[in-house]
């Protein structure tokens, strides 16, 4: 495991790891979050098996037009990204592993409204993101108390310090009405 700092971060390097499957801990404009190339199943198995889920993962999708390309999307709610939102869409057809919607033809997409989106953006490629936890425990604020479980099993940590915000609003919107769900 490799600790980065976010100030010192070289976006170019970074995104060629995301492209290599690697597992990130990464920062968000909401909370601390856990993920990786969200088109290589085995890197996202090794997610799952960290967070011990059997949850449908969301992504940070990496532009706007890739949403509209593979989802159903209302232009009213994709406008408000860059931001603290997840929105649940159907897919046009499946555009991630299949673990990471677990059969769902729906997907949760986000893009943050933080440094960290730009490497994603770079790499080209939706990018696994959930919180930095096991199912049912706290998310983790601060990287410096990453359970020693979890550290082995993870190839780099961007470091932002202490982030204690709330975990993004999630808005289904694979119904007529949308429906808030957290």
């Amino acid at each position: 495991m490799q600790i980065l700092r976010l100030e010192s971060l070289k976006k170019a390097e970074i995104a060629r790891e995301i492209l290599k499957n690697k597992i990130f801990i990464y920062p968000t404009d909401t909370i601390y979050g856990i993920g990786c190339n969200a088109l290589d199943e085995d890197a996202v198995q090794k997610i799952r098996d960290i967070k011990k889920t059997d949850h449908p993962f969301s992504v940070i999708a990496p532009s706007k037009d890739w949403i509209y390309k593979n989802c159903y999307a209302k232009r009213s709610y994709i406008e408000k990204l860059p931001g603290p939102f997840t929105f649940i869409l159907k897919m046009k057809k499946r555009v991630v592993a299949k673990n990471v919607v677990l059969g769902k033809r729906s997907l949760g997409v986000r893009i943050p409204n933080h440094l960290f989106t730009k490497i994603v953006q770079k790499a080209g490629v939706p990018f696994i993101t959930t919180s930095v936890n096991e199912t049912g425990k706290k998310p983790l604020i601060d990287v410096k108390k990453i359970p020693k479980k979890i550290k082995k099993k993870i190839d780099y940590v961007i470091d932002e310090g202490v982030i204690d915000n709330k975990p993004s609003t999630i808005i289904d919107l694979t119904k007529k009405v949308a429906k808030i769900i957290r």
